[in-house]
């Protein structure tokens, strides 16, 4: 990929001015908010992050505004929450491992994302009870059942312990195939994955041109289905997978 410096350079100041103001906020700002009002900022703020970074988010089908839900989609860089709530505030389940990142961590805390430790013997048992806490509010939750990161070109086997808390509160599950594009072309090289570092990742991002991730919500699963975990899990997989095999390399 091209590099442009100046491009990076002018963006990543942008970007750093913009995750300072959205730390300020928190400490300053949030204990006076209400619930509602937290969560418009975190919306707000996530959709002017994707505008500083030169991402655009492209939103395709109809996503579940309103009500509890469990959005369910594929994971290919950190920027994924943040496109997601830029759509619509959710809390994200993830591993304990990205509340250390720089920066980052901090951010994606504040977004009302839910750490899971999977060391903890108890941890999936704990995070589901979480996941149940949000959906008796109306929230929507968000899943990443591949446990790690891709290119994006595929899907790996999801991870069905989580899905059990949105079996037992009775809620909706929404399949999301979130698809990285560069100037309409896949782009793999815009993946946070393998041995890569955060800050290598910023680089590409933030010097290329035409990026987009297109956010595919697909037909949501209902409840009255009375599928098992296990079979919530394949139906919500092999719905993703195709959609994200579906766009042309």
């Amino acid at each position: 990929m091209p590099v442009a410096p100046f491009l990076f350079l002018f963006r990543f100041v942008c970007v750093s001015v913009w995750i300072l103001l959205g730390l300020l906020t928190e400490l300053a700002v949030f204990p006076a908010l209400g619930r509602a009002r937290r969560r418009r900022v975190v919306r707000g703020w996530s959709r002017g992050l994707m505008r500083l970074c030169g991402v655009r988010v492209r939103r395709m089908g109809v996503p579940v505004e309103r009500g509890a839900v469990l959005w369910v989609a594929n994971h290919v860089s950190w920027v994924d929450i943040f496109v997601l709530n830029s759509v619509r505030t959710t809390s994200f389940v993830a591993k304990s491992d990205i509340r250390r990142w720089p920066v980052i961590g901090l951010l994606v805390a504040w977004a009302g994302t839910l750490f899971i430790d999977r060391r903890h013997r108890h941890a999936v048992r704990d995070a589901g009870r979480q996941m149940r806490g949000c959906f008796d509010q109306g929230d929507a939750v968000g899943l990443f059942p591949e446990g790690t990161t891709t290119d994006g070109s595929d899907v790996l086997p999801f991870h069905a312990g989580l899905f059990d808390a949105a079996v037992q509160a009775g809620v909706p599950t929404q399949p999301v195939a979130l698809r990285f594009l560069r100037r309409g072309r896949r782009a793999p090289e815009l993946a946070f994955v393998g041995e890569q570092t955060l800050v290598a990742n910023l680089w590409f991002l933030l010097s290329a041109w035409g990026v987009s991730v297109e956010c595919d919500f697909l037909a949501p699963i209902p409840a009255a289905d009375g599928l098992t975990r296990a079979e919530l899990s394949r139906r919500t997989q092999a719905a993703i997978g195709e959609a994200v095999r579906g766009v042309a390399a």
